[in-house]
């Protein structure tokens, strides 16, 4: 069985968006907004250079494993999308602004879609090419 295409593109997507979170932890002022990343959390805003930083490289490791369909990149990107969009849906019904709408629906997506091919993740890796 071939890669499935939605794989490529989620991971393409995230893999893009985790340098994003990388490039920013370095030239964005966490001050700027009212609510950074850190705070979305639960974490003081001191933290938001350093917690952008672990985020990013975290999901790089499970776009890594998700993109080579590996079970343990299913679970991660299953754990992942359950996580961050019950956040989103969180900030979105407390802030009401479009980005956590946003990311609340592409975490359903992921979602729905990591589920609906989960037998590329569980079948013999010697067939994927």
């Amino acid at each position: 069985m071939k890669k499935p295409f939605g794989v490529i593109l989620i991971s393409t997507f995230m893999y893009l968006s985790s340098f994003v979170l990388l490039s920013t932890s370095i030239f964005y002022d966490a001050d700027a907004n009212e609510l950074n990343i850190a705070m979305r959390f639960a974490l003081p805003s001191s933290y938001d250079r350093l917690f952008r930083v672990v985020l990013a490289l975290a999901t790089l490791v499970m776009v890594y494993g998700y993109m080579k369909l590996r079970k343990w990149g299913f679970w991660a990107m299953i754990s992942y999308s359950l996580f961050f969009g019950a956040i989103s849906m969180t900030l979105s019904s407390t802030h009401h602004q479009q980005p956590f709408n946003g990311n609340m629906i592409w975490s359903i997506l992921v979602l729905l879609y990591t589920i609906h091919i989960k037998e590329a993740f569980f079948q013999n890796k010697a067939s994927v090419m």
